[in-house]
């Protein structure tokens, strides 16, 4: 993919955005919206998302199968032609980080990771895929990181969220193939928005080199911009804020 910034495609019309309370997700919405977008799903667990002409909630929880199932069959009428799941955990809930040894491996710790970053998106995929129209192109994106890259990887530790995201990473991929049968137009990619300031972030940003940081707006703009010069041929790979692809 090496056509960013070299043309300016109408926005989607309809956009959806699983993940739209977080930093990057809200930042999308926004972005959407004043880049023309006349509709945008805007999930969040509690169904209250950003505000706004055109934003249309919805409450979803990824752990919660038949929450994701509902919120797509209520989008089958009028699909979006972008999907976004910006959704994603570094550190849990109880302050649990991600770990620098396999000494520090807990299963349950490990098994959650797993549900967050792997497992709910493959359901956002599972159900949004399956209310696209054949013969309409669109996209599907899921946030990613560099560190599921298993080739790139020369530093170690942070087993399960490296794990999670290379998992991930496999089934877009595994999608993309698939979908490719019946959507030919279609284009399912994974995203790497690079340090972004966020919630995500907060703990692990001392230390940053300057200007290594970027604001959820910044963020925004560059995967919107990556996802408007995406073609079928781009399918089932990761790229970073740039459009460089991030290897497997």
């Amino acid at each position: 993919m090496d056509n960013v910034g070299q043309r300016a495609p109408s926005p989607p019309r309809i956009a959806c955005v699983f993940g739209a309370s977080g930093g990057i997700g809200r930042a999308l919405c926004e972005a959407l919206a004043v880049g023309g977008t006349e509709m945008i799903y805007a999930g969040t667990r509690a169904g209250q998302g950003p505000e706004g002409a055109g934003i249309r909630p919805f409450a979803f929880d990824l752990k919660d199968e038949a929450s994701i199932a509902a919120a797509a069959e209520a989008m089958r009428a009028e699909p979006p032609e972008l999907v976004i799941a910006a959704t994603g955990v570094l550190t849990l809930a109880d302050g649990t980080g991600p770990e620098r040894t396999y000494k520090r491996l807990d299963p349950a710790a490990m098994a959650e990771v797993l549900a967050l970053n792997t497992i709910g998106p493959a359901l956002i995929a599972k159900h949004m895929l399956g209310i696209m129209p054949r013969g309409r192109a669109f996209t599907f994106a899921a946030l990613s990181a560099r560190v599921g890259s298993i080739s790139d990887n020369r530093l170690g530790g942070w087993h399960s969220y490296r794990a999670s995201k290379a998992a991930l990473n496999m089934l877009l991929r595994n999608f993309a193939l698939e979908m490719a049968r019946t959507h030919p137009d279609s284009v399912i990619v994974g995203l790497h928005p690079g340090t972004v300031d966020s919630g995500l972030s907060q703990p692990f940003q001392s230390g940053l080199a300057e200007g290594q940081l970027t604001t959820p707006q910044d963020a925004a703009t560059n995967l919107l911009r990556v996802l408007a010069s995406l073609t079928p041929e781009d399918s089932g790979r990761v790229f970073d804020f740039c459009g460089a692809e991030v290897p497997a």
